[in-house]
Formats: C-alpha cells, structure tokens, sequence
C-alpha cells in the first residue's frame, strides 16, 4: 500500500527517501536525519496504535518546542490521528477544557518545566475519554517517553494505517487564542494544512539548503505549519528553541549557520536592540518573515538595514485559513514589503466588503469548520464561501492587502472612525519607543478617544506629554490619543498579537507584568 501523497505521511515518506541522509531535526539533545526521523515517527505511531489509538481519534500534545514534540506531532498524523496542540501558557482548567471538548484519548505534555508541572494538576475525573499521558522529560527525570515508544512493535499496522489517511482527512484542529471569548477549534484537513505551508516556503524560497530556527511555539501555526509542515516539504532542516532568550537565539544562529529566522515582530526588535548583538556572526542569515501583529514600518526598515537579511517579508494570515492568507514575494520592493503583507497565496481570493472594510478570504484553504459549532462556522463562512475575517483592510492598486485593524478594534472619536494601528505606526518612529498599543476609551464629548500603551526601550525616558505632542505632530486631532500609561510589556497571545480585551479590562496599574 502506499501513501496519498498530499498527506503528512506521504509527504514523510517522499521526503525521507529524497533526504535519507540529510539533517531534519536539531537539538542540544537529539539530532535527526530526515531517514532516522520517519522511523522515529513509525515506532510513536506504532506505540499510539498499541494504546488503542484508533483512525480519526485526536491526541493531543502540551508542551514546548522538544523533540518529541516533532515525532509526535508526525507519529498521530502517521497512526491516522487527529493532532491537537495545547497551549503551554494554558492552566490545567484550560487544557482540561480542550481536552474534554476534542475527547483525546492520549495526551503527550512535559513533565516538569519552568517550576510547574500541569499535566499532573488535570482534572482527570473531568475526563473519562483520556485514558493516557505520556510525559516529555524537560527540567527532571521524570518522563515516561522511552517506555511510550517501547511499546511500538507492530510496523505494518502502522504502515497500512499511514496508508489509509486521505488528503481530506482532518489533520488538526488548533483552538483559536479566544481573546473575544471562549476559544474555537478549528478543523483543517491534511491537504489544506500542506498547500498552506509549502505556499509559504516557496514565497521565501526556502530548501533544503536552509537552516530554520524555529522560535515560535510548536502549538502555533506559525510553528506548526511554517515551521515542522515547511521544512518537511522543502527538506530544510529545524532547529527549535525551547523557550526564547535572545542572546542564545542569536549564539545558536551563529553556531548552526541558521538561515531562515521567522517571528513576531517582538523578536526583531528584541534582538536588534540587544547590547550584545555585535558579539554574534549573525551573518548566515537569508530570510525573515514577520506578521500577526501591526509590525511597524521602522521595524522592517532596520531588518533589512542593521541585519542585511537578504528577503525580508510581511504575511497575514488566520487559523481560519489554516494558517495563511496572504504574502509578499522576494521580487517585491522595499515600500511594498514595508507597508503592507502582500498579495494572496495557496489559492485564496481576496476582497474587502463594503462598507465595513473587513477583509474577506475564500478558496479550498479555508477551514473545514469549527469543531462542533456550526451557528459559529455559519457566521464565519457566508453562504458564498467567504471567510469573514473580522480584519480590517485596504488594497493597492496591485492587489496588496494592508492590514489597517481589527473591526472590534475600531472606535469613533467624535464622528470619526479610528484605527489604533495607524496611530501606532507613527509611534514606532517616536525616539525611546518599543511598542504601543491604542484602544478606545469612553469620553463624555467625543463618545471614545484614544488610550496609548506604551513601552520603552531600555535607558529611556518619556513622558506622557511628549507622546500626546509628538501624535499632534504627525496625526490628525481627533486620532491622537488623549492619555498615555506606561508599562513594562504589553500582554500578547502567542501569535504576537496584542491582547486588547486585556488591556481594556485590566490595563489600569502601570507597570503590570503579562505573560
């Protein structure tokens, strides 16, 4: 029997012959050609069928950027499994939440990590489907992972299981950040979560000569998707992080000649802004990618510049569109890569509604649905197919998509609408400022006016009057902001994307810490 070839296991399989002997997978602990990888895969799967792991049953994984977390994540693909990521910023009432809602009878979580051990704080009376955890040893001995693979005996199970998957099987399920509310699982097939990521890696030109070093977390689709399912198309090889430290991203970027570096712009600006940057030969680096958050025009600008990163690019995308949307190519010009996220990819159209401004996505990589909740899929996917995104945009005269807000995000100051984003673009270029973020506050005259957060970069000082001044300066009156707090760090969803409700209902002591 052999495998769909538009299937994570196809894709294994082809790659693992292509690239038998070529670096997959790199890690202080473990290093993995791509032939040593697929068996690694075959033997987790094999364990996963011997636990009474059935076609179409999802295991779920909590834990950061290991390993085991790879194999995993390809073994449930491989046994016919539905992958589902958790969150590791997720308490164990969250994740006993996802948990029970997808029934995984199998759950792969890091034992001990940063001090706290979740997994053993679950509700398992809450959970009568999960009959398994497989615990990753991280800070402690304390994993159960060796014994799990042991079990794995039957590979011909495994192999004709493998075969059986289709490329409109669902793959995964990822639970939107539900920073507006409860969180939403999104259900994407196999073909869709493949065509999304291979779209990207051709738009940064990526190989199996690159070397990616993989900051954003697994559990994400930045992770997952532009990260494990691009390399395992591309024969790239993946050198994860565990948790991000800027200083030893930049060592192991020197030291592994790390060529694709993609991320939130808070990564960026954390590293071109570090002391020691000077210390680190970060010259190997080719390709860099940022979005998910308004990422201001400086910062592109001084990436292109102070790093000399040959193909900078901007993106857009959703979970709802498993993953991607739209993106810049490597012929596009600086103003173009700098002020707005590209054109369409993997198939989608693109449209803005009128008179909303709401950026609209359809084609065969738009979800499947929400895990069992078709009134919310319904009002996600109109009748025509389009994906409402609940973004605001614009287009050029090219088909670029600029990404002006979020519906939600848009306030009226005295008849005026406002977007925060433009407001926090003109911030960016304020000397002394890191980040901002603007929300709508209620005023007895104008309805709403603006709230600037701010945080400043290091040895800095500012004042809230020399915001409001320079905002004056570059921005009609109306849509400068009329109060200004500073705090240590803005709160961000693991996307990068700043977590407004937040700041909404909580934003009111100064110097609060988010994590």
């Amino acid at each position: 029997m052999t495998t769909d070839p538009r299937t994570v296991p196809g894709v294994l399989d082809r790659i693992a012959v292509q690239f038998s002997d070529h670096e997959a997978l790199v890690t202080p602990d473990k290093h993995l050609t791509y032939g040593q990888l697929r068996a690694e895969v075959r033997q987790a799967a094999a364990a996963m069928i011997d636990l009474g792991v059935q076609a179409g049953d999802r295991v779920a994984i909590w834990s950061p950027n290991t390993w085991h977390w790879v194999v995993a994540c390809l073994a449930t693909h491989y046994a016919g499994g539905v992958m589902v990521p958790l969150n590791t910023r997720y308490t164990a009432s969250e994740a006993t939440d996802i948990l029970a809602r997808t029934e995984a009878p199998l759950l792969i979580a890091a034992g001990e990590f940063l001090g706290s051990d979740r997994a053993s704080q679950l509700d398992r009376g809450a959970l009568p489907a999960l009959r398994h955890i497989v615990r990753v040893p991280i800070d402690a001995d304390d994993g159960t992972w060796d014994e799990f693979v042991a079990r794995g005996i039957d590979l011909d199970a495994v192999d004709a299981r493998a075969a059986a998957v289709s490329a409109d099987d669902v793959s995964d399920i990822l639970f939107t950040s539900g920073t507006t509310g409860r969180s939403k699982g999104v259900r994407c097939a196999h073909r869709q979560s493949l065509d999304g990521s291979a779209a990207w890696a051709a738009c940064g030109e990526v190989t199996s000569a690159d070397r990616y070093l993989c900051i954003n977390p697994f559990f994400h689709n930045f992770g997952y998707k532009a990260g494990i399912l691009a390399c395992l198309q591309t024969g790239a090889t993946l050198v994860p992080l565990l948790t991000f430290n800027p200083e030893q991203a930049m060592k192991t970027v020197a030291e592994q000649r790390i060529t694709v570096l993609p991320g939130p712009p808070t990564i960026y600006q954390t590293l071109l802004d570090h002391p020691k940057r000077s210390d680190y030969d970060l010259s190997s680096l080719r390709f860099a990618v940022t979005g998910a958050a308004t990422v201001p025009v400086v910062l592109i600008e001084r990436m292109q510049n102070e790093l000399d990163i040959d193909i900078v690019l901007t993106a857009y995308g959703l979970t709802e569109g498993a993953g991607f949307g739209t993106m810049c190519r490597p012929t596009d010009d600086a103003v173009t890569v700098a002020t707005t996220c590209g054109r369409p990819i993997a198939d989608f159209e693109l449209r803005i509604d009128e008179p909303t401004g709401e950026v609209l996505l359809r084609g065969p990589n738009v979800m499947l649905g929400y895990l069992d909740d078709p009134e919310a899929t319904a009002a996600a996917i109109d009748t025509d197919g389009w994906l409402h995104t609940g973004d605001v945009g614009k287009l050029d005269a090219a088909g670029n998509l600029t990404i002006t807000d979020r519906l939600k995000d848009m306030y009226i100051s005295g008849g005026f609408n406002v977007y925060p984003a433009e407001i926090e673009q003109v911030l960016a270029r304020l000397d002394g400022v890191a980040e901002s973020a603007v929300i709508g506050v209620p005023d007895e005259r104008l309805g709403e006016v603006g709230k600037a957060y701010v945080v400043l970069k290091p040895g800095t000082a500012l004042d809230e009057a020399a915001v409001i001044a320079y905002a004056r300066e570059h921005l009609a009156n109306f849509k400068a902001p009329r109060s200004v707090e500073f705090l240590d760090v803005l709160p961000r969803n693991p996307g990068g994307k700043v977590i407004k409700p937040v700041l909404r209902s909580k934003g009111t002591r100064e110097g609060v810490q988010w994590t």
